[in-house]
């Protein structure tokens, strides 16, 4: 059991984890015993290693899924679950716009009593141990399945689970390039049950270095690279105190070797203040991102922008879109993961200019000393061209795709990549659905909160959120959708 003080808290959380027990009541989400998930759906892969930890495996991929194509892991919070982390999160949205895999790890009340991650165990969060070790075997499994680019496999993860994060970040520097804390702990700030609520609650006193130490002792020997690490906290959350947000960026800026003043900060919605940390090189190693009035949970901010992403509820909180943000750190959205090796510059003023139902127009600004173009849709190369124009074709009709350009020079060497722009073609999108509530939330079509289920968009009341109860959603714009039992 967790200590006294955390039990606390999460005692209020009791509508959330009476919710957590009809999800684990439903049994298996997609095949039984399925070493395989479908794409475009949530499925639990029941083979994936010894698992010392005993956790259970979902995954999602978009059913366009390129080979090298990065992975995510995402870790819930306490009394959450794979699928309400998967529904609320955002991370589905990214995931088919930009193309990559997503693992989300669920741990139950046989390990934990409220279904925490045990960041706070020694026996179970360091390398090759317990729940550390079961997720390397997922990672291993869902990389192997997917053909993922091992050099492009991130964590991410909230509150419990954003302590885990830290832990794996530190135990597994040579599988994670790159992690994100939400309202989380630093690595190995508590290796025993009694010291979980210090940590949470108050200031540590550890200088820099020593919190970097508590890394560089988790995998003794390891010398680098090490991952970029963002960092998201809320100013007014009671739970874990925003003193863990200034210890992690002090933590991991002293694992890179940098200092502990910014390299750049502004402001971005949300009430959100945004400090990066640049490497030696000029490339950001750590992001810290304050929310300010925010209490305890992740940050997403429903709507339809490209910006936008994910849906209110227990610990999912309406500020800005941290999973967007996070991804773009990451340069998940191939602004960062491609070309950099020439000096030339990035095109300007890339745009879209035109779509169809089957396909993007765009167009950029010629860069000085290019001979051709490279383009990128969701991180992907799709072109070269010799032009400043380029239409992509073959796309599926009402999507929205993200894309990137890069000027090459004469010796092949491709240079800096633009800023993202998306483009959502023409045309109708599917129209009507019908399941049950539980496999409307599993498609992404609806959300729950509280015991209940809500269509997206509409957020119109679909009843109790389980098996028992049928409805038909129709989806009147991408993303947006009404009941619609009457038919359509």
């Amino acid at each position: 059991m967790l200590h006294s003080t955390w039990r606390g808290f999460l005692r209020r959380c009791a509508s959330a984890a009476a919710l957590g027990a009809v999800v684990a009541g439903l049994g298996v989400v997609g095949p039984a015993a399925s070493s395989a998930a479908a794409a475009g759906t949530l499925q639990q892969v029941t083979a994936f290693g010894s698992n010392p930890g005993n956790l259970a495996m979902y995954e999602y991929a978009p059913s366009t899924l390129p080979a090298d194509a990065p992975l995510v892991v995402a870790l819930h919070g306490c009394t959450q679950s794979a699928s309400d982390y998967h529904a609320h999160s955002g991370w589905q949205k990214y995931a088919d716009l930009w193309g990559f895999a997503v693992v989300y790890p669920q741990t139950g009340s046989a390990n934990n009593s409220l279904s925490c991650f045990s960041w706070f165990d020694a026996a179970k969060d360091t390398r090759a141990k317990g729940e550390a070790a079961s997720i390397k075997q997922m990672v291993d499994t869902a990389a192997a399945q997917y053909g993922s680019d091992r050099s492009r496999v991130f964590v991410t993860g909230l509150s419990a689970g954003g302590g885990m994060t830290a832990d794996l970040l530190a135990d597994y520097p040579d599988v994670f390039a790159g992690g994100s804390v939400d309202s989380g702990l630093p690595a190995q700030c508590a290796t025993t049950q009694a010291a979980a609520s210090g940590c949470q609650y108050s200031n540590q006193n550890l200088t820099p270095k020593q919190w970097g130490d508590k890394v560089r002792t988790s995998y003794p020997g390891y010398t680098g690279p090490w991952p970029r690490v963002a960092i998201w906290q809320g100013s007014s959350d009671t739970t874990v105190a925003p003193v863990n947000g200034t210890e992690l960026r002090d933590q991991w800026t002293d694992v890179w070797g940098i200092g502990q003043t910014a390299s750049s900060t502004r402001n971005l919605t949300g009430g959100t203040t945004e400090s990066i940390y640049d490497d030696s090189t000029g490339k950001p190693a750590v992001a810290l991102f304050s929310v300010s009035g925010m209490a305890h949970g992740l940050a997403v901010n429903p709507g339809s922008g490209s910006d936008q992403c994910g849906s209110t509820g227990t610990y999912y909180l309406n500020s800005i879109c941290s999973s967007y943000h996070t991804a773009k750190f990451w340069g998940l959205d191939g602004s960062g993961d491609q070309g950099g090796t020439g000096s030339l510059p990035a095109p300007s003023g890339l745009k879209v200019t035109g779509t169809t139902d089957t396909a993007a127009s765009l167009s950029w600004t010629s860069v000085s000393g290019a001979t051709t173009y490279n383009v990128y849709r969701g991180g992907t190369k799709v072109a070269s061209t010799t032009g400043t124009t380029y239409t992509d074709d073959g796309l599926s009709a009402g999507t929205s795709y993200g894309y990137t350009v890069a000027a090459v020079d004469s010796s092949g060497a491709v240079g800096a990549t633009s800023g993202s722009v998306t483009a959502t073609t023409t045309g109708s999108v599917p129209r009507c659905y019908t399941g049950n509530n539980y496999q409307q939330v599993q498609a992404g079509r609806a959300h729950q909160s509280g015991g209940y289920t809500y269509a997206n968009g509409s957020a119109q009341n679909m009843g109790l959120y389980n098996v028992a109860i049928n409805h038909t959603l129709k989806e009147t714009s991408p993303g947006y959708f009404v009941i619609a039992d009457a038919g359509c």
